[in-house]
């Protein structure tokens, strides 16, 4: 019989790589430096991205500091940038700063998926082995690894794997023998996506044997030698050519490799302990709890050191299978002390965090740069249309220079929340309406975010700050009929009026706050007016302090302090888990998954994470309004024409019953609609069902009871709330 390479076997069995070419990993950039970190992960499968993309390295810059710019182009462009200038809708009233003129196509592809890669491999040869893990696949559509050392152009390795259809495939390589002999696939149907399936593969030396939940589900003869190869381990992949791909779509736990063939009675142990139990002994090569539940490095305990990075990043604190994760949701859960939680890890094919493109262009913000919004605008030419993309940056006041009276905080976190399709082709239209799921289709590139799931149907649990993020674009809205926007330009409009007024200003982003909470000191007043929908601890305990000093903070936007979010050490990931609300990404019977990775405290909504909006701004989200429809907009109306907000520093003019922010009867803009806030006392009156358990609707804080203003003393934070927010 003649020998069949291990590629032509998967072609002829209809498990192949499409895209072959796709593979290659050698992108030909024009940079402005030679250092790439595309060397910073091992070889991975490529991705190409048409059109014209760009993200800073930093999106919030100090001035007197470089920005760092990173392009994708597969077409020539112009580039030049821009502070953003008083007219919202016009570009041609930007200020010009820098014009870079025509460049050349840069393409640089883009590397999803995530897996664990494993560097000390196994070695020599092996006359007995068995493989196991627990894996809950969220899609059983394609070919993908689950445990391997091998490659598809290699006749040496091993691999477990599942496949279309729910079967479970099983490799031993000798170095000599065709595919035919040493690849076995069990039937189809085996394994179920969305639940937990302990995979066990053994070979005693002369008999293979698969087992699914402790029970044989496939059987077959094979003598030899396995010769491990080469390769890296993976858990979650696969490789050709040595290009990491076929991504694991699902959870796994406790993966383990052994130099003996489990019998059927240690199977049964395996699968019967949940995942809880270390694989121990001398003969164990490795084995990976993955108790770690944060940052990038999976240890290995069997003493064999094959400990393992992440690439892509994935997701941690998901549990094991052993997990009850329908937790209370008024409980007093600690995932520290839930000792049947187990630990797991979350793989998804599209993962990515980081482009990890190299640098194209540089510019140094001059010293005397005003604070404020600007962009690099580019211009291409693609299908016979011209089109604009602007890639959004801030630059702050330069260190040593006096602070202004005013600190304006841009909603960045806003903004990189609804980035739902961050490689979307440009329209040629200056104004784009992008909804949660993005613009256009996402052909197959990664576009996820806190609003739309993985392609699997993984939720989203966090996203990448080194990616392009269009959707924070100043010509992107929300709502056609309304041309409303909820992102940037709900930042734009009183920035310009700022300016146009006279005021002096600094701007800072939600994640230059988050950094330094203390830098609000010093500032009178903090303006929070764009959708600030996302907020830290620190960004939260900073306003309470700031207040507790003396400090004025104006908030004038709905949805504030909706959900709490968490940031890596560098701040380059968001991590945001939405549960009990509309647009969870978090299933309420797995609520149990809403504990962040980066601090390990409950996510959710801000209200039920120990910092609700009332206590701070005397309101919180009750819900919202469809924008597309202009009759959901409305001005404000005074009620309390006394109050100081209407006469300090100066007089308004306005009085009881007046209408303010708006373009006009039946004209817009309108300041509110969309999201709503309203007192505790509002959520009370309007309760119909009883609380829950654990659940209550606090009082409103003492200041807010006869004034529309907010005040952080007095009464304590009420951690638990029987209402839903937006």
């Amino acid at each position: 019989m003649s020998k069949t390479t291990r590629r032509e076997f998967i072609r002829r069995t209809g498990i192949g790589v499409a895209g072959l070419s796709a593979l290659q990993f050698n992108p030909v950039v024009r940079a402005a430096s030679s250092s790439s970190r595309l060397d910073s992960i091992p070889k991975h499968r490529a991705l190409d991205v048409p059109g014209v993309h760009a993200y800073p390295m930093e999106h919030s810059i100090a001035a007197g500091d470089t920005l760092e710019l990173r392009v994708s182009a597969s077409v020539p462009y112009s580039i030049s940038i821009c502070r953003l200038g008083l007219n919202v809708d016009d570009p041609a009233g930007d200020t010009v700063l820098a014009d870079v003129g025509q460049q050349p196509a840069t393409p640089q592809p883009i590397h999803p998926g995530s897996y664990v890669h494993i560097a000390k491999g196994l070695r020599g040869s092996l006359g007995v082995f068995s493989v196991e893990c627990w894996v809950r696949p969220w899609d059983i559509t394609k070919l993908q690894g689950v445990v391997s050392q091998e490659d598809k152009d290699s006749s040496e390795g091993f691999a477990l794997g599942i496949g279309k259809d729910g079967y479970v495939g099983f490799y031993l390589g000798d170095g000599v023998s065709p595919d035919e002999a040493v690849v076995h696939r069990t039937k189809t149907g085996v394994i179920t996506s969305n639940k937990w399936n302990h995979l066990a593969a053994t070979w005693d030396g002369k008999h293979k044997r698969v087992f699914v939940n402790g029970k044989e589900v496939g059987a077959w003869d094979f003598a030899g030698t396995l010769k491990p190869g080469p390769h890296p381990l993976r858990l979650g992949a696969m490789a050709q050519g040595g290009v990491a791909q076929h991504f694991l779509d699902g959870d796994i736990a406790m993966p383990a490799i052994y130099s003996r063939a489990l019998s059927i009675e240690q199977v049964k142990q395996r699968f019967e302990s949940k995942g809880l139990v270390l694989a121990r002994g001398r003969d164990v090569l490795g084995c990976w709890p993955l108790r770690e539940e944060q940052n990038e490095r999976v240890a290995d305990v069997s003493g064999g050191g094959r400990h393992g990075g992440i690439i892509n990043h994935a997701t941690w604190m998901i549990g094991a299978p052993s997990f009850k994760a329908a937790v209370e949701r008024f409980g007093n859960y600690d995932p520290k002390k839930d000792t049947q939680r187990g630990h797991g890890l979350r793989f998804a094919s599209d993962d990515l965090y980081d482009c990890r493109w190299v640098v194209t262009h540089r510019w140094r913000v001059p010293l005397d740069a005003r604070s404020g919004i600007y962009v690099a605008r580019m211009k291409f030419n693609l299908e016979g249309k011209e089109r604009l993309y602007h890639c959004t940056f801030l630059v702050r006041r330069a260190p040593r220079r006096r602070k202004a009276p005013i600190l304006f905080v841009c909603a960045t976190n806003t903004w990189r929340a609804y980035n739902g399709t961050p490689f979307a082709i440009t329209p040629p239209e200056l104004k784009q309406v992008w909804g949660t799921g993005g613009y256009g289709p996402d052909r197959g590139l990664p576009s996820y975010c806190l609003y739309r799931g993985h392609a699997a149907g993984q939720g989203t649990y966090q996203v990448g700050a080194r990616m392009p993020w269009p959707a924070a674009g100043p010509y992107v809205r929300y709502g056609g009929a309304t041309d409303y926007s909820h992102l940037m330009r709900a930042d734009r409009f009183p920035q310009t009026w700022l300016e146009e007024q006279g005021y002096a200003y600094d701007l800072i982003s939600d994640v230059d706050w988050h950094r330094d909470p203390g830098q609000l000191r010093g500032y009178k007043v903090l303006m929070i007016v764009g959708h600030n929908e996302y907020w830290s601890l620190p960004m939260y305990r900073s306003a309470e302090n700031f207040m507790r000093g003396g400090g004025n903070v104006l908030v004038l936007s709905g949805n504030t302090l909706g959900w709490r979010v968490s940031f890596n050490d560098d701040c380059t990931i968001m991590e945001c888990r939405k549960v009990d609300s509309p647009g969870h990404q978090v299933p309420k019977s797995r609520r149990g998954e809403a504990w962040h990775s980066h601090d390990g405290l409950r996510g959710g909504p801000a209200r039920e994470c120990g910092i609700p909006g009332y206590r701070l701004i005397g309101l919180d989200i009750i819900g919202w309004n469809n924008p597309s429809n202009p009759k959901n907009f409305g001005p404000y109306v005074v009620e309390n024409d006394a109050h100081p907000f209407f006469n300090t520093p100066e007089t308004s003019g306005l009085k009881n019953g007046d209408k303010f922010g708006w373009g006009g009867e039946g004209k817009f803009p309108m300041a509110n609609g969309h999201e709503v806030d309203i007192r505790p006392s509002t959520f009370a009156a309007l309760q119909v069902e009883p609380s829950p358990d654990g659940g209550v609707v606090p009082q409103d804080p003492p200041a807010s009871r006869a004034s529309p203003t907010a005040s952080c003393r007095g009464r304590k934070a009420a951690r638990r709330w029987t209402t839903s927010s937006a």
